[in-house]
């Protein structure tokens, strides 16, 4: 059975948001992480230009593995091992804080995302069972600096952010979080105390503040174009696989 997408500009470019360069650069990537081998068994049947074009179909359009199966003409077990194999190996790259880290500004926050296992997600505000991804977002760039493990999503975002690590990454940078992140060593906005307003200089603080954090629900919006992010039937580790694929992906995306 022929299948119908392949890796050339009009499909990668329609059906994973990059061009082709940085398509190319995403496929060098998972060259280089190993990739190219099947490790055991018969080779693949698709070369790996299009396994990893299938997994960015998958995570772009959250198609059902009997959807994609036709599209790329072979079986969904098939889809199902290529989405397993190589959906670790288009991972965010490991942070590296630069020279300049103390002239960088970073923002984090928690974003909610409903998955289907009810090991990694629960019944949250949202009515959803879904769970909290935290993600650092460099206010300049947009650009995605780290995204940790996803827990419950009944996890307060300043319990995530602790348990998560990323605060070693962001040794020397300033950071910026919502009122949630209170005592955690971020900067937050001023909080109104009990029959006290806030200064004049504290709202413009607060003013200021909101108008930079912004820039993370927009990164939030550009990752969420990504509908495996919307309701993610990963079982597992798939969910943490998906948000560091797709964060790579909208990395190179804004890149030149």
């Amino acid at each position: 059975m022929a299948g119908v997408l392949r890796a050339e500009r009009v499909w990668v470019e329609t059906f994973t948001g990059l061009r082709v360069d940085q398509f190319g650069r995403l496929l060098k990537a998972v060259r280089e992480r190993g990739g190219e081998g099947c490790g055991w068994g018969r080779p693949w049947r698709l070369p790996l230009a299009e396994r990893v074009l299938l997994v960015a179909v998958y995570y772009r359009t959250n198609l059902t593995m009997r959807q994609l199966a036709p599209l790329f003409g072979v079986s969904p077990a098939t889809v199902c091992r290529v989405i397993q194999r190589l959906g670790p190996l288009l991972a965010l790259a490991p942070v590296r804080t630069s020279q300049d880290a103390v002239e960088r500004l970073w923002i984090v926050d928690g974003t909610l995302v409903p998955v289907r296992d009810r090991k990694v997600g629960a019944s949250t505000r949202n009515c959803r069972f879904s769970a909290n991804v935290q993600v650092i977002v460099d206010a300049e760039t947009r650009l995605v600096v780290a995204a940790a493990r996803p827990v419950p999503g009944n996890t307060a975002d300043a319990k995530a952010w602790r348990d998560s690590g990323l605060a070693a990454h962001c040794e020397g940078v300033t950071v910026l979080g919502d009122g949630a992140y209170i005592n955690t060593g971020l900067i937050v906005p001023h909080r109104k105390r009990p029959e006290r307003s806030l200064l004049k200089g504290e709202e413009e603080d607060n003013a200021q503040h909101r108008r930079v954090r912004a820039r993370v629900e927009h990164t939030f919006s550009r990752l969420k174009i990504y509908k495996i992010l919307r309701d993610c039937r990963q079982r597992g580790d798939g969910l943490h696989h998906a948000v560091q694929a797709v964060a790579r992906m909208h990395n190179l995306a804004l890149t030149a």
